[in-house]
């Protein structure tokens, strides 16, 4: 076989491949005896028809089976051979049959960029501490007391901070109702029914609060807000707003005492110490979490800061889509209405052009440290990541696989694993720090 490369830019390489005359004439003949053993020709017995016969009768489709069996199987030998790291195949043509028996075609592939990989051993990362402090086991504790809270009528006194207000409230500017000329803005800056409202300094609209201190249920008052010009509602910026705010309710937040009934209600048959352990390891789950998710994002970091190359345009062009196609996705989850997802179009295409852009390039630096390293996906790993997603989606392994094959994604999952893989492989060479924390255990040591 002979195989010519050209490379072209953009990282495009085309491949001339011609097959000597001795392999195709081999394969021609076997095609032909298969056809000749099946054919039905008048005036000769099945089987028994001349070669000439067969050959003339069937030449096409002859060359078509030829055509499939061949080009596939030497396009990837010209690939190895010629050690081409080849992302995709764009195209297969011209395939011609000369008369010596001989064929030729050409194949055009998207070919990896070429770049240098710096020393990527021994990569310094600042990774924070996963030991749980008694200090976040209480407030974890006090966000449980928080969801457990009763709420009781005050209706002898006026508004004071750490209340809750109930009210009914209706924004204008300039006597025109800010429903209608802001109607994409947020529905607690029009106006609102029943509305709940924490006293806290700070808390929703600018000085808000300050203005209903003191106020006592079933009295109206009018609340003026100054909206800041850099205000991310611009339909509002910079004006200022006058508000009908009428209390309806008082409600005063009482907590629970943290004993082992409150631990009870959470965890049923545990006490406040056994909820205060089950807290402990859940935050430790949490932060390593956290820390695979801060380790990666340095290990990318020092590596796309230390290599450059020109991504393939038609691939980036690719991905873009995919990318801006998942945000549409995710903005319409949230609820975002399509029209002002057309408002933002620009905004997202430019957002979906970072993030392929940014994938694409993790993606080829990730497979060239796998090649390198020779860090391979095995069936185990393969099998591992399916039940773990079937836990995630709360089914079995074996449905898992067969949805995953149905939708043809194995050579995605594969593809995930083994840049886990490559991640997991450069995190266990990095170079650690860790930023200090006190365990709960010396913490709990040093308050005896």
């Amino acid at each position: 076989m002979k195989v010519e490369v050209e490379n072209q830019p953009h990282c495009v390489a085309t491949l001339k491949i011609e097959l000597p005359p001795e392999q195709v004439s081999k394969e021609w003949d076997a095609i032909a005896n298969s056809f000749a053993a099946q054919a039905r020709i008048p005036g000769y017995r099945p089987g028994k028809a001349p070669r000439s016969v067969i050959e003339k009768k069937f030449r096409k489709d002859i060359q078509d089976e030829l055509t499939k069996k061949l080009v596939s199987k030497s396009y990837r030998e010209a690939v190895e051979e010629k050690q081409l790291r080849v992302v995709s195949l764009t195209n297969l043509e011209d395939v011609e049959f000369g008369e010596d028996r001989s064929m030729r075609f050409r194949a055009t592939v998207v070919t990896a960029p070429e770049f240098e990989l710096p020393d990527y051993k021994g990569i310094p990362l600042n990774l924070p501490d996963t030991r749980v402090t008694e200090e976040e086991i209480s407030m974890a504790l006090e966000r449980l007391r928080e969801q457990s809270a009763d709420f009781i009528d005050v209706p002898e006194r006026g508004l004071e901070l750490e209340d809750f207000a109930v009210i009914d409230f209706e924004g204008s500017i300039e006597g025109k109702p800010i429903a209608e000329l802001a109607p994409n803005a947020s529905k607690n800056l029009q106006g609102g029914k029943k509305f709940w409202l924490r006293l806290a300094a700070e808390n929703f609209l600018p000085g808000f609060v300050d203005q209903i201190i003191g106020q006592k249920p079933d009295e109206t008052r009018t609340v003026k807000v100054e909206f800041p010009a850099d205000f991310p509602a611009p339909d509002v910026a910079g004006k200022t707003a006058d508000y009908e705010v009428k209390l309806l309710e008082i409600k005063q937040r009482v907590l629970p005492p943290l004993d082992d009934a409150f631990a009870a209600k959470w965890m049923p048959d545990k006490t406040l110490a056994g909820l205060r352990h089950a807290l402990e390891h859940q935050i430790e789950h949490e932060k390593g979490h956290e820390l695979e998710r801060v380790r990666e994002s340095q290990v990318l970091k020092f590596l796309s800061e230390r290599i450059d190359f020109e991504l393939p345009p038609n691939l980036l062009k690719s991905e873009t889509r995919n990318a801006l196609a998942e945000l549409v996705h995710r903005n319409r989850e949230r609820g975002v209405p399509d029209e002002m997802l057309k408002e933002k179009e620009e905004e997202l295409i430019r957002v979906a052009g970072g993030l392929a852009a940014h994938r694409l390039k993790t993606n080829f630096i990730l497979h060239r440290i796998a090649e390198q390293e020779k860090i391979q996906v095995t069936r185990a790993d393969v099998d591992e990541r399916i039940r773990h997603q079937a836990m995630h989606h709360n089914t079995t392994p074996e449905k898992m696989q067969q949805e995953i094959e149905k939708n043809d994604a194995m050579n995605g999952l594969v593809e995930q694993v083994l840049l886990a893989k490559t991640i997991d492989f450069l995190g266990s060479n990095a170079t650690i720090g860790s930023a200090a924390a006190t365990p709960v255990s010396e913490a709990a040591h040093e308050s005896k």
